[in-house]
């Protein structure tokens, strides 16, 4: 069984008819995903060729998906995550993503700032706005009402309650702290 890699070159479009897991470019088919690749001869003509993804084969955040991540860094300009679900399947591996200020928040973006949004250490929930540049690393937005920091600890290590769309109170000291809360949507929630 051979095995394909995502953008690897399959054969020429001349060949073949481009099936599911594939795309065409130049003139040439290539998988769209990690898999194996299968070919179908069709009574019209050309044979057909599509990549299966495997059971056990990684699954990638796409564009518009919504990721859960933990943020590990911040700095004014943007916080730096790790994505850890996308919607409520758990990676197998680590993907990098960045979440600039200006893709905070849909309003008053001027005004935002990141260590008023996210510290880290907090879980986060964002979409996916596109997909990884030479560090691969994503870019997210957290620019929705349901999107922003579902999970947060306090000073004292104590799991924060939100109290508005911009702030987050520790029950044991009642300290607040400013965060982009998320209005978590049940189904995206972590048991």
């Amino acid at each position: 069984v051979s095995r394909r890699a995502p953008g690897e070159r399959l054969c020429s479009a001349e060949e073949a008819a481009a099936g599911s897991g594939t795309y065409t470019r130049h003139g040439f088919i290539f998988s769209s995903l990690a898999g194996c690749l299968e070919k179908r001869s069709e009574e019209s003509g050309l044979p057909v060729v599509s990549v299966v993804r495997d059971a056990e084969s990684q699954l990638l955040p796409d564009v518009g998906a919504v990721v859960t991540c933990k943020v590990c860094s911040i700095n004014s300009r943007f916080a730096k995550v790790h994505i850890l679900y996308v919607g409520s399947t758990p990676l197998k591996s680590t993907f990098r993503g960045t979440i600039r200020r200006e893709d905070i928040r849909a309003t008053e973006k001027d005004k935002v700032e990141v260590y008023k949004s996210f510290r880290p250490g907090d879980i986060v929930l964002a979409k996916v706005i596109s997909l990884g540049d030479a560090q691969s690393n994503y870019l997210l937005s957290t620019a929705e009402n349901e999107l922003g920091v579902v999970v947060a600890r306090s000073e004292a290590g104590v799991q924060m309650v939100p109290i508005s769309w911009c702030e987050m109170q520790c029950p044991r000291t009642h300290t607040k702290d400013f965060r982009k809360v998320a209005r978590v949507q049940p189904q995206f929630l972590q048991t």
